[in-house]
């Protein structure tokens, strides 16, 4: 994906993008990436991975408290804290993790995030906490 200022799917993330996440749906108070899974994303025991499951949910919910209009400048969020319940298993197909803010001050704002197979099967859920931050 070719990385623009306007483009408003646009990651911004080294990391995501070099794992493949797509971000798919973005909106105040939430959005949603999406990852069609490969052999590089598997553990061991050939399922998906626990912390690559971890990243798309925190960023799932660091993301939907960041949205900013199309050419506004970006907003930024640090990971205060993320509670992280892993339900099921999936090795592949594609999934999707959906992030919704549920609660928000001034610095500090609340999130939650589902990380669900294409059938709709639920993998993984996150809760955390987010400090809003200054990129210079």
């Amino acid at each position: 994906m070719d990385i623009t200022q306007d483009d408003p799917l646009a990651l911004d993330n080294p990391l995501l993008e070099w794992l493949g996440v797509r971000l798919v749906a973005w909106q105040p108070d939430s959005c949603t990436f999406a990852l069609d899974i490969e052999p590089r994303h598997l553990n061991r025991q050939r399922s998906l991975h626990g912390g690559l499951i971890a990243t798309m949910l925190d960023a799932a919910c660091g993301y939907s408290g960041a949205y900013s209009e199309p050419g506004a400048p970006k907003r930024h969020a640090v990971t205060v804290m993320l509670n992280t319940s892993y339900i099921g298993k999936v090795d592949q197909g594609r999934i999707e993790v959906t992030g919704r803010l549920t609660g928000s001050g001034r610095k500090i704002y609340f999130a939650s995030a589902e990380l669900r197979r294409d059938s709709g099967e639920l993998i993984a859920t996150a809760q955390g906490s987010f400090k809003r931050a200054t990129i210079s």
